[in-house]
């Protein structure tokens, strides 16, 4: 899966790649790049779309309890369930597919009156980590944020 992404001034190829995850040289590949002067402000780069890079998916067996999962992956019982849409009190079924945060990143759910400056002081990140980790932020309540750990 892929999406679109929008060159900024002064950003390299190997920028976005290390933005997304992935290799230069495929960047290069899947926009037909040769040559590095092609690089223009404003360009608009076919990259892939990570969707699940920040998590994986965990299919519910017979007997599981969000409260167990929670803690044989050692995640907020809160957390996980926000981050599936889920109440402590929703029931939970066999087959069914939840998201489990993946280790190495710290994840954050705004709340009224949240500010990119004290999401990030929550995250002890700067402006550009924050941005790289976090593509589109409204700072709506219940938005999920993401940084990685250090």
């Amino acid at each position: 899966m892929f999406e679109k992404y929008k060159l900024k001034y002064g950003e390299s190829l190997k920028d976005v790649a290390n933005r997304f995850e992935t290799d230069e040289n495929y960047l290069k590949d899947i926009n037909n790049i040769y040559f590095s002067d092609q690089l223009k402000e404003g360009m608009d780069l076919v990259v892939p779309k990570n969707k699940n890079s920040y998590y994986e998916v965990y299919t519910i067996e017979k007997g599981d309890s969000m409260y167990q999962i929670s803690k044989k992956y050692n995640i907020n019982p809160q957390l996980l369930e926000s981050l599936n849409g889920l109440d402590d009190d929703d029931y939970i079924y066999p087959g069914q597919d939840i998201l489990i945060p993946k280790s190495g990143y710290s994840y954050y759910i705004t709340k009224e009156g949240d500010t990119i400056e004290s999401v990030m002081k929550t995250f002890n990140t700067t402006k550009d980590n924050f941005e790289k980790y976090n593509q589109t932020i409204y700072l709506l309540p219940g938005q999920l944020l993401v940084n990685k750990n250090r």
